[in-house]
């Protein structure tokens, strides 16, 4: 049966209650589409369709976002994550996932003490020289509490609630098939991706609920803000630390929506908003590894200028890949470069249908081209990001999550440098550092060593090639090999293919050529044209030529030239 497969009894009573929820706030029709109140009710399970009517009169956003606040912390969470979703969902349901909060009601610390006791070794009141009773701060996966240690360090005391771990998997464990039903039953669900947003909501969830994996996050993202002493990040005590509870360094500063008090205190804000502008643009960029939801609240503002993050349970992580993506994307923007902007976000939306590309690409490519000539100063790289977000959802196309997350920290971060200062510009502050980062990527030794990767991947290709072979050519004779065909210029393809082999052949010879003349270059002694080494002149003078051959070859396929002679 359809109940069946959506949980075990253990789940039907939360069942019931998410359906009666949707229900009461206008969303009783997907729910009978999906065929789950009939099936529910003749097994005899009462949902409440009365003030249905009243709450349907309120506009989608609103009611979507009532549903996810009654529900409880994995729903409110799954909302916090859709704030970041501008890809996905238009400005009205941001705006309304922007007001989902997780502050709740404190529980005592009656309820606490048996697993602090656990946790700790011992009561909290020994432990510490001092302990608060009243939570410092309280939201739905944990609360906080200020304490002190017998050395007189003031202290924030991190607690996990009680049980928590236990509901939310439950909960995602209903959203995971609840979500496969619906993208399954309702195909206009399907651009929303219902499955791979609660697999992301899964995984933020369980890092979150780790809470001494927060503090793994802030002891990296401190080790990387070593040369900004500018930037303070609360200390770990990891002798109180364990996946339940965490004890960190209390911050004592101005709240980053306190800004009045900073005018009091003589804090110049000009340059608090150039401060934090560079360290998350050195996260992002340069580290790939940063803080994921830098708002007002995650942020404190300290004498002599500087700035605390806390909070490291949510973080974005860029491969090196992806960074390089990033930083040909910014790059794009800033210098108004219509044709990089369109090539990366292209290549992000990789399940783009052939029919849209002509259209797509045209819109991104115009998009970009009406800041042509626009001074630097007058550039929002913050509201450029989330409007080629919104043409990718224009034409129901996604973003990878790790981009999606760092597009809103991105918006997110500039809203608060202009909430600072007025004439604050991220473009003047990411230029610099893009460019010192393209500086970087083009030295020889940087070259060299990406040359030499690609080199051992390649190799390392070639090894596998023949068992490669051997196998497809066994598999073959015992009839287990099945080709289907279906190309409408096969000699045209097969030219093309050829023209591809001869221009990954030349590329591999100028990677060697590199390496090699790479390593001459360092030895002493032998022939020498114009104070080099000879032979190392002569290997980089090949490469050079074998390379402007190849941008000339590739820049003429681009172009529709045939290129017969390659």
């Amino acid at each position: 049966m359809l109940i069946e497969t959506l949980g075990s009894a253990r789940d039907m009573g939360r069942l019931n209650q998410i359906l009666g929820v949707l229900i009461r706030h206008g969303f009783g029709d997907s729910v009978r589409r999906l065929g789950l109140a009939d099936r529910l009710e003749r097994a005899g399970h009462a949902l409440r369709w009365e003030h249905a009517a009243d709450l349907a009169k309120l506009e989608p956003p609103v009611q979507l976002r009532l549903v996810l606040e009654e529900l409880g912390p994995t729903f409110v969470k799954l909302g916090q994550i859709l704030a970041g979703r501008a890809d996905l969902f238009g400005p009205e349901y941001i705006a309304e996932f922007e007001k989902l909060h997780s502050n709740v009601p404190g529980l005592p610390l009656d309820d606490l003490r048996p697993q602090l006791r656990e946790d700790l070794g011992g009561e909290p009141e020994a432990v510490f020289a001092r302990f608060d009773t009243e939570p410092l701060a309280a939201a739905s996966i944990a609360q906080v509490h200020r304490a002190q240690l017998h050395d007189g360090t003031e202290v924030v005391v991190k607690i996990r609630r009680p049980g928590i771990d236990r509901t939310i998997e439950a909960d995602l464990r209903l959203m995971g098939r609840l979500a496969a039903l619906a993208e399954a039953e309702l195909p206009a669900l399907k651009p929303y991706r219902p499955q791979q947003l609660v697999r992301e909501l899964a995984q933020s969830l369980r890092r979150e609920l780790d809470l001494a994996s927060e503090c793994r996050n802030a002891e990296r993202i401190a080790t990387n803000m070593a040369g900004l002493p500018w930037i303070v990040v609360p200390r770990v005590h990891w002798d109180f630390t364990r996946s339940r509870v965490n004890v960190q360094d209390f911050v004592q500063g101005i709240a980053g929506h306190e800004l009045a008090q900073l005018d009091e205190t003589g804090l110049d804000r000009t340059l608090l908003a150039r401060r934090g502008a560079q360290a998350v643009l050195k996260q992002i960029v340069q580290d790939g590894l940063f803080h994921a939801d830098p708002h007002p609240g995650n942020v404190f503002y300290l004498p002599d200028n500087r700035i605390a993050f806390i909070d490291f349970g949510m973080v974005g992580r860029l491969s090196a890949r992806r960074r390089e993506e990033l930083l040909q994307l910014l790059m794009g923007l800033v210098e108004r470069d219509p044709r990089t902007v369109a090539d990366v976000l292209l290549d992000w939306a990789g399940d783009a249908h052939t029919a849209n590309l002509s259209s797509l690409e045209t819109e991104i490519e115009t998009f970009v081209d009406q800041y042509h000539g626009a001074p630097l100063a007058e550039l929002n790289l913050g509201q450029m990001l989330g409007d080629v977000t919104g043409i990718l959802r224009g034409h129901q196309l996604g973003l990878p999550s790790d981009l999606a997350l760092l597009i809103k920290a991105f918006i997110t971060l500039e809203g608060m440098g202009r909430g600072l200062d007025p004439d604050f510009h991220m473009t003047s502050e990411a230029l610099p550092l893009l460019k010192q980062v393209v500086r970087a990527r083009y030295q020889p030794k940087a070259m060299a060593t990406r040359a030499w990767k690609t080199l051992r991947r390649v190799l390392s290709v070639a090894e596998q090639l023949p068992d490669d072979v051997t196998r497809l050519l066994r598999n073959a004779r015992r009839g287990k090999v099945h080709v289907g065909i279906d190309i409408a210029h096969l000699k045209r393809v097969g030219d093309q293919i050829d023209r591809a082999a001869n221009r990954l052949a030349m590329a591999l010879i100028i990677a060697a050529l590199i390496v090699g003349s790479s390593i001459v270059m360092t030895v002493q002694g032998g022939p020498t044209l114009f104070g080099l080494p000879a032979f190392g002149f002569i290997g980089f003078a090949s490469a050079f030529a074998g390379g402007l051959w190849l941008v000339r070859a590739i820049w003429r396929s681009s172009h529709g030239k045939d290129l017969g002679d390659d």
